[in-house]
């Protein structure tokens, strides 16, 4: 079992009795998901759906530096490719629906954050964590499926490392009148068909060992994904945009 998994000496978060990271914070209660989709079928995007990985090209995202993304493209999925950054989409965006497939590394190495880590990271801002959970305890709020630093999941609904995974995101961002938050962002999130958060409210965007808060930012963005340094697979990229129903 992993040890120190978490912080004692990070701030409390608003409104809640646990810090950031807080070890002591009880673990997601573990559920099975349900018998992944058959490979070819997995993900299979609707007719109105954005493509963001057709499963043969990076072309549509970018490095850091705006250049091309450096991660392997292989067997229709892609691979994080150590040390070589965070990549995001060409294409900006804001309130959808998010889909996609992600495997932590067959190979178990490592434990608690040091596993398996990636995160998808909601107009390269907010971030639904990575991570591979499966028999493998860390600090709550950075569990697989957790809004990283504020919410733990609802439950652990992780697979076996190396099986596939799926998210699927309903994402309305948070909206600004100048420097001041007129609305908070709120996200719905599924892991392998279980519910995992409900129109949860953010708090901010994301930080590590420190409290999230609200800085003015575009009414769209990138959808970024996170190198950490471990071998995570991604597919079947896809999403939605959310219109009101005036402008269905």
């Amino acid at each position: 079992m992993a040890q120190n998994i978490g912080y004692d000496d990070t701030p409390l978060i608003p409104g809640s009795e646990f810090k950031v990271h807080d070890s002591r914070r009880p673990q997601p209660r573990i559920v099975q998901p349900g018998t992944e989709s058959a490979p070819e079928q997995a993900g299979r995007p609707p007719s109105d759906a954005v493509l963001l990985f057709d499963g043969t090209s990076l072309a549509g995202w970018k490095s850091k530096d705006g250049g091309d993304a450096a991660w392997r493209v292989a067997d229709g999925y892609f691979e994080v490719v150590p040390s070589t950054g965070d990549i995001t989409t060409r294409a900006e965006f804001g309130d959808c629906q998010l889909h996609l497939e992600w495997a932590a590394p067959s190979e178990v190495k490592g434990d608690s954050q040091g596993r398996g880590n990636s995160g998808v990271f909601l107009m390269g801002r907010y971030e639904i964590q990575v991570l591979d959970c499966y028999d493998n305890p860390t600090y709550a709020d950075g569990t697989t499926g957790a809004v990283y630093g504020q919410y733990p999941p609802l439950v652990n609904a992780c697979r076996a490392p190396g099986e596939w995974q799926t998210y699927d995101i309903i994402w309305e961002g948070p909206r600004f009148d100048g420097e001041q938050l007129v609305r908070p962002a709120y996200v719905t999130v599924l892991l392998n068909g279980v519910l995992l958060h409900h129109r949860a409210e953010l708090l901010g965007g994301t930080s590590h060992r420190q409290a999230p808060s609200y800085a003015p930012h575009p009414p769209v963005g990138p959808l970024k994904l996170q190198d950490h340094g471990d071998l995570v697979r991604f597919r079947n990229i896809w999403y939605r945009p959310l219109m009101p129903y005036d402008q269905q």
